[in-house]
């Protein structure tokens, strides 16, 4: 399966601009799967009333259902949203020409009051795409390995985790998504943007890693579209090969 990272600089609550220049990095490479960064189509954007559009009739979400149609892919990122019930959600989006799932980010960023706006999800989502297993995860749930340990959360090959992470914490970034893989021995594909808004400075630092901790694709600090293979083939020989699953540690919720 071939994976597409779109990074770019999500311009500040303007929605079609943002849908444009997504669109522009999809025509640039072929794929089964494009991922796009957390709420792409807005920027991070805490204090949601009056920007953050509703599930029902959302334009980025339809243009999300019209890429993955026309262009017989799976397509995936994070959306502010509200609901009919009147409560937001940092929601991510997967969707396929006959799929659609979605997971609401579990930990929301206190240090940037996100939990005084949004609501929280639940429990771990896990996609099935063209034979692989996806677990969804957003920006602040990578720092915690718990709620996405393989077997925890549930089995599964890959965890797409779409983010803006700024450039003050890069090392982190850098740093938790080999530690994700590793520990779970499977693929992580990480998204983040690049540019700034008005509280931070994002360097990119989108990757796709393998179980081992080796980088297959790599966007740099611009913006930019890479892509990388994901081979079940691969993924299972490493399991096999090496059994650290079968002596992980499990945790109940």
């Amino acid at each position: 399966m071939k994976v597409a990272l779109l990074q770019f600089d999500s311009q500040w609550c303007k929605i079609d601009e943002n849908i444009t220049r997504a669109t522009q990095l999809i025509r640039e490479e072929d794929a089964d799967l494009y991922v796009l960064p957390e709420m792409w189509s807005t920027g991070f954007v805490v204090k949601p009333q009056g920007v953050a559009e509703s599930e029902s009739t959302s334009t980025s979400l339809k243009w999300m259902r019209q890429i993955a149609s026309e262009k017989n892919c799976a397509i995936c990122g994070s959306l502010a949203v509200s609901l009919e019930d009147g409560t937001y959600r940092n929601r991510q989006y997967f969707l396929s020409s006959n799929s659609y799932a979605f997971y609401d980010k579990k930990h929301l960023f206190s240090h940037g009051k996100e939990q005084l706006f949004y609501h929280a999800g639940g429990t771990p989502v896990i996609v099935e795409y063209q034979g692989f297993r996806f677990l969804l995860q957003t920006c602040y749930d990578l720092r915690f390995p718990c709620f996405s340990r393989y077997g925890r959360a549930g089995e599964y090959d890959a965890i797409i985790y779409v983010a803006n992470w700024p450039s003050s914490r890069q090392q982190a970034w850098d740093i938790l998504l080999k530690a994700r893989a590793i520990e779970n021995q499977c693929y992580v594909i990480g998204v983040n943007r690049v540019g700034s808004d008005e509280t931070s400075v994002y360097a990119g630092g989108s990757v796709v890693v393998d179980p081992l901790g080796v980088i297959l694709a790599a966007n740099g600090d611009k913006e930019n579209v890479s892509s990388a293979e994901l081979s079940m083939e691969n993924l299972q020989k490493i399991r096999s090969r090496f059994r650290v699953l079968e002596d992980r540690d499990l945790f109940i919720y």
